[in-house]
């Protein structure tokens, strides 16, 4: 490859060549994903039967936002073809862009500048430019090594089942799934038949768990090895990951014990809790189900609806307004009503400027949310709390459905497509296109509102 080319090719990704900023150049290449990947679903290879143009789009959208909402069934609708073609989206969209971007552009033996450097730091959601090569190591491997491990893991439990062909693809399948958090599955019921197995309850929510939890996170783990050399953000990450879990588990086996549409079919306890162990720990993002969503109380599916919009970790596979600025809402919470000038975890103080950042991520959240369950209850009669759930479930990327997605409309499957991509991409990244960058000259004299 001459010069010209490697600098064409490295122009295209920094996004030179074209003058798109960087959440604005990450959005289009997702969108571009979904674009490909919906032609290649279409393909007659791709599918047992012919799918629409929307079924296809959908598929795609939903599989590279990492989500795992479904029009149709993906065991069956699909070949092994189209299959592999839904894998590769969920890896590619669970991966990041601009991580693969710049394994390609190493590959090749290009240099990583600076711009492209820029790309990976806001598809990684970093505020630094500082060791993000080490990062994209670092994630390769864990990446790569936690899916192997996961596939072979889960052998025993599909090779008997379906035979070594078709074992070993359902084990590479729900490995890739599991891992980036995306909620996809070969049988209609997800994981249900699975839903005492000892191997698929460990495995599984390993997986999505880790995947979860940030590759910062998990580069930090493997650099320091210590508890008390972690940074914040990885102690708070890890100590709201296990508060979230110790609630949902609790919460679920609480409110589901006697409803014999999910644990109330169960006769031993230890199956019981089981199906709330796995169940309670899927809900924030990672979609699969071994419970059926769609008998739970109305309590449960509130709860539900409240942890998947507070999602996983940043950078990593997950959906939602992420882990951490939930704390930290709850951090300045607790300050004001301490009269604390400051935030306050683990011995380290936290700045104003972070809560400003939370109180917008989590306001265009909410309005997300709150306009995609307006526009759909307008069109689509019926059973709101459902539809404020496939919602809920759309924008945190998790893929947990009560049985509304496969009864909307265009209309309706259009909000939830732009809820999945919204909620991949970023609400800040939403709000960088709205906000002007002028910054205002005009100073004016401060006064005082009343709240409260």
């Amino acid at each position: 490859m001459d010069r010209k080319s490697s600098s064409t090719i490295s122009g295209l990704v920094s996004g030179r060549s074209i003058g798109i900023p960087p959440p604005a150049l990450l959005a289009l290449l997702y969108g571009i994903l979904i674009s490909v990947g919906a032609l290649l679903l279409k393909l007659p290879i791709a599918t047992v039967d012919s799918i629409t143009w929307s079924d296809a789009f959908f598929t795609a959208c939903s599989a590279v936002t990492v989500t795992g909402l479904i029009v149709v069934d993906t065991g069956s609708a699909y070949t092994l073809f189209g299959q592999i073609i839904v894998a590769l989206l969920i890896q590619l969209g669970g991966l990041g862009l601009m991580t693969f971007a710049v394994l390609v552009l190493s590959s090749l033996g290009l240099p990583i500048g600076m711009s492209q450097r820029i790309f990976l730091r806001d598809d990684l959601n970093q505020t630094s430019l500082g060791e993000l090569l080490y990062l994209v190591r670092i994630i390769i491997k864990v990446v790569v090594g936690c899916e192997i491990i996961g596939a072979v893991l889960m052998l025993p439990v599909f090779v008997p089942e379906y035979g070594w062909g078709k074992g070993m693809w359902h084990a590479i399948f729900h490995s890739i799934s599991a891992f980036n958090n995306a909620g996809f599955a070969l049988l209609p019921d997800s994981l249900t038949k699975w839903a005492t197995n000892p191997i698929i309850n460990i495995v599984v929510p390993l997986m999505f768990i880790v995947g979860g939890l940030g590759f910062s996170v998990i580069s930090d783990i493997v650099r320091t090895k210590s508890w008390h050399g972690l940074n914040l953000h990885s102690k708070i990450m890890l100590s709201g990951t296990l508060g979230l879990i110790i609630f949902s588990v609790a919460g679920f086996a609480a409110l589901e014990w006697n409803n014999v549409g999910t644990l109330g079919q169960y006769s031993s306890a230890s199956d019981k809790l089981w199906v709330s162990w796995f169940q309670g720990v899927t809900t924030r993002t990672a979609g699969f189900n071994t419970a059926d969503i769609g008998a739970m109380d109305d309590s449960t599916a509130m709860m539900f609806m409240v942890l998947m919009v507070i999602g996983g970790g940043s950078t990593s596979t997950a959906g939602g307004i992420k882990v951490t600025t939930f704390v930290v809402l709850l951090l300045a919470t607790i300050a004001f009503f301490r009269r604390h000038p400051r935030m306050r975890a683990f011995g380290r103080s936290i700045p104003l400027e972070q809560a400003m950042k939370v109180m917008a991520l989590t306001t265009m959240a909410l309005m997300l949310v709150i306009t995609g369950i307006f526009v759909i209850s307008i069109t689509h009669e019926g059973d709101f709390l459902g539809l404020a759930f496939e919602v809920t479930s759309a924008f945190g990327t998790v893929g947990l459905s009560r049985g509304a997605t496969g009864e909307l409309d265009g209309l309706g499957r259009a909000v939830i497509m732009m809820l999945m991509f919204l909620g991949r991409v970023g609400p800040l990244t939403l709000g960088f296109f709205l906000a002007t960058q002028i910054p205002t000259r005009i100073k004016y004299p401060e006064s005082k509102i009343y709240l409260g």
